[in-house]
């Protein structure tokens, strides 16, 4: 091999006997190249469920390449559910059979409403895939006039040969402005930074503030995106349990290095933390030395109260605020925000230039032009709109069976409600007020039947579970129904089809219920099958049986 050849080309074969290749020259980046081959070795079985992967450290080293490249193809694995963060223990290959019951959770083609085109190994049986998976916008409205007027202003603008760590002068004074505007945000642009997404400013937070074994607290169920980037860095990720108002602030370990949360909108359960709460967790930082990372993931869109200002505002020095368009304008798009101290901020622009890493100089010119005129303020108010009525027709047909949850008397916002589920919480929406999705909480045996069941019908679902990630295991059962998307039309099939199902699983459930009463009262089996009751055979008292 040529010295020339040598520096295009890294090939690793690992100590699991997997060829890994990495192309300097291709036009694809290393992280994706990295990323797509794991992928199709845990598609192909070369890695299996179960299997610890290597450690970013050491595949760096052996790849030669960074340790950055291969933390974002963790990343992006984890978050697309390939990879499964263990508590204290590394790195592994998910079980993707658990997670979407019946068969793969890849739809082959393309789901109606998605960008993504993913394999499966059967089609639904209408010929169309209903995304209803939370975490993705609607890009299709996207005014195309002003993208263009955009992109003429980028493409006019000259190239940077030595780009700015912080980001495009420009583009941090309209963020400014727009954050203290939108936000109440009470930063300059001294105090941003523009950063390529939430998953990019995470790590430069932990690349800059962590050592390997401190220990970082991320909700409990949370995204799994956070646990990957700190489990990446060499922390220790400690679940901080959350109930209907979000992270619960009593009790939190006084040891921890910085905690993350989504005070807005709680991902994915869906709470807004009250203000009271956030006096107390940032008393708790001050008290502690911690710092708080406020991940404002979709901030702009609630539907029936204005959103409390970010968390970040009740005090700057103790608080990191993480921003991003890919939930109000596109993930393709490839710019967010990091908002911070500007001292702090120096020593993560100093850590970046390290890593080489930079957003796309003509990326911020486009976006400035887009604050600068004012389109992207008028395309925000058209998606509030938008997402308002599509949360509406989730909430009407879903809500005729699963009511939404409101706080009750005995977890009011003031106070702290028992973390994780309630017997008597389930069946019931969470989170339905903000965001472009909302939870749906059922009992765990009523979970797994019922997404395989919207599979074969065409609509796919994410759960609740997915988003836990400590050896006790999930508290808190259910769906992840996003509504971002899809058309209207699709949202209203899928949740109708997801309603019918969610009513039979009701009926069975309550008829286990009576059946197992009636046992109950009457001393036995036999006393049980002389009451009065639902016809049926003594074993469905043992289970709900299966969903067609």
């Amino acid at each position: 091999m040529s010295t020339e050849r040598h520096f295009e080309e890294t090939t690793l074969r690992s100590h699991v006997d997997l060829p890994l290749t990495v192309n300097r020259a291709g036009d694809v980046p290393m992280a994706a190249q990295l990323a797509g081959q794991l992928r199709d070795a845990m598609l192909t079985g070369m890695l299996k469920a179960g299997e610890r992967v290597p450690s970013t450290r050491w595949l760096a080293a052996s790849l030669g390449v960074s340790r950055t490249v291969v933390t974002e193809a963790y990343q992006q694995l984890y978050a697309e559910g390939w990879l499964d963060g263990r508590h204290g223990s590394g790195t592994y290959v998910a079980d993707v059979t658990a997670i979407a019951p019946g068969g793969d959770d890849r739809p082959r083609g393309r789901p109606a409403g998605s960008a993504r085109s993913r394999s499966t190994r059967e089609d639904p049986l209408d010929g169309e895939w209903i995304d209803l998976r939370p975490g993705r916008a609607w890009v299709l409205d996207i005014d195309r006039a002003a993208w263009r007027r955009a992109w003429r202003r980028a493409g006019a603008a000259p190239l940077a040969d030595d780009p700015d760590p912080f980001g495009l002068p420009e583009l941090r004074e309209q963020l400014a402005r727009h954050l203290r505007r939108a936000r109440a945000v009470p930063a300059g642009p001294e105090g941003i930074m523009v950063t390529r997404g939430t998953g990019n400013g995470l790590d430069l937070v932990a690349a800059t503030l962590l050592r390997p074994g401190d220990r970082v607290g991320v909700e409990e169920p949370g995204y799994r995106g956070a646990r990957a980037v700190f489990a990446a860095r060499g922390a220790e990720v400690v679940p901080c349990p959350v109930d209907d108002h979000g992270v619960v602030t009593d009790n939190l370990p006084g040891d921890l290095r910085l905690i993350y949360t989504t005070p807005a909108h709680q991902f994915p359960l869906g709470g807004r933390l009250p203000i009271t709460r956030r006096e107390r967790l940032v008393a708790w930082a001050r008290r502690t030395g911690a710092m708080i990372v406020e991940d404002d993931y979709d901030a702009e869109f609630r539907y029936d109260v204005a959103p409390l200002p970010a968390l970040h505002g009740l005090d700057p020095a103790r608080v990191i605020l993480l921003g991003t368009l890919s939930k109000s304008l596109a993930a393709d798009v490839g710019v967010g925000w990091l908002v911070a101290e500007p001292g702090l901020l120096e020593r993560i622009a100093r850590r970046r230039e390290d890593f080489g890493d930079r957003t796309s100089g003509p990326v911020q010119t486009a976006v400035a032009a887009l604050l600068d005129s004012g389109d992207l303020d008028r395309h925000l108010r058209r998606m509030r709109l938008e997402y308002a009525r599509r949360r509406a027709v989730v909430v009407e047909i879903l809500g005729e069976v699963c009511p939404p949850s409101r706080a009750s008397a005995g977890a009011s916002a003031a106070g702290e409600g028992a973390p994780g589920g309630d017997p008597e919480g389930t069946w019931r929406l969470r989170g339905d007020t903000a965001g472009l999705h909302v939870a749906v909480e059922l009992p765990a045996p009523v979970v797994a039947p019922l997404v395989a069941a919207a599979r074969r019908r065409g609509v796919l679902l994410d759960v609740i579970e997915r988003n836990y990630g400590s050896a006790a295991g999930p508290r808190v059962h259910g769906l992840v129904v996003g509504y971002g998307s899809a058309t209207q039309a699709q949202i209203a099939k899928g949740c109708r089809i997801v309603a019918d199902l969610l009513a039979e699983a009701r009926r069975d459930a309550r008829r286990v219920e009576h059946v197992g009463r009636v046992e109950h009262v009457g001393g036995g089996a036999a006393r049980a099958s002389e009451a009065p009751g639902p016809p049926g055979p003594a074993h469905e008292a043992s289970e709900v049986r299966s969903l067609p």
